[in-house]
Parts: C-alpha cells; structure tokens; sequence
C-alpha cells in the first residue's frame, strides 16, 4: 500500500510564505565564487530556468543576477508537494576595484549560470626591473652632528 507522507512543519513553512507574501519575493540562489589564473568564476545554480529571463549586468562595483522561473502546471493543478519555487531570483554582489567589468562573460548551461571576470590589467602584478649601474652605491652613516 503507498502512502503519502505530509510534513505539517514544512505545510506550515510552504502556508507563512504565500500569506506573508515571501512567495513573491525575490529569491537568493546558491552561488560558488573562486579564482583562476587571472579570472574570477561565479557559479550560480538557476535549474530549470529559461535562458532569456536572464539578467547580468555589471555597474560601478556591483554585479546583479536576475532571473525567472515560471511554473509549468497545467491551469487549475492542485499541488500535492511544491517544493520548487516559481518566480523572481535576484542577486547582487558587491565587486572589489580592479575588475575588468567590460570584458565580463556569463554562460549558461545543464542549469548553472557561470559568470567570468577577469582582473583588470592595472590591478596585475607587475616585475619591476632594477637598474644597475656601473659603481656600488655605498650608504654612509651619519656624524651625528
């Protein structure tokens, strides 16, 4: 015989949200940062949204993702479980100076948004060459006077 398993904590959770109204807030998405070489990778895990309700834009030292995720039920489907959400995801983050935020690059694909920035060419390290001349340099110590 099946049965259905109901969770009244999460009904109680899933029915605060929709009266409280956080239902239509935007949403956070889980997101990994790290650094290659010269570039810093964002991941951000959006499944099963569409590509062209995407939104990347880089401004002054703030990146903001937003995306939307529109439900697939047929008109008048009573949900048995809804655990996954519908509607806005929103995220911002704040960039330090020494991006290279022209030359920002963000892909999608199998439902993770992968944003590239490369670190601007005046924040690199840079070797700075010692000029040698022809006689030693002697430093002499003060008479104290």
């Amino acid at each position: 015989m099946a049965s259905l398993r109901f969770d009244p904590f999460r009904e109680l959770d899933r029915w605060a949200n929709e009266v409280m109204g956080a239902a239509r807030a935007p949403r956070l998405m889980p997101m990994d940062v790290y650094r290659h070489g010269e570039t810093y990778v964002l991941r951000f895990d959006l499944p099963g949204i569409d590509g062209q309700s995407m939104e990347v834009v880089a401004e002054n030292s703030m990146l903001t993702v937003r995306a939307t995720r529109h439900s697939d039920a047929p008109e008048g489907a009573e949900y048995v479980t809804a655990e996954r959400p519908a509607g806005s995801y929103s995220r911002q983050i704040m960039l330090g100076d020494g991006l290279a935020l022209e030359d920002v690059v963000a892909d999608y694909r199998d439902g993770v948004l992968t944003v590239t920035i490369p670190v601007a060419e005046q924040a690199k390290p840079r070797r700075i060459s010692i000029e040698r001349t022809g006689t030693d340099t002697k430093v002499l110590a003060g008479s104290g006077s």
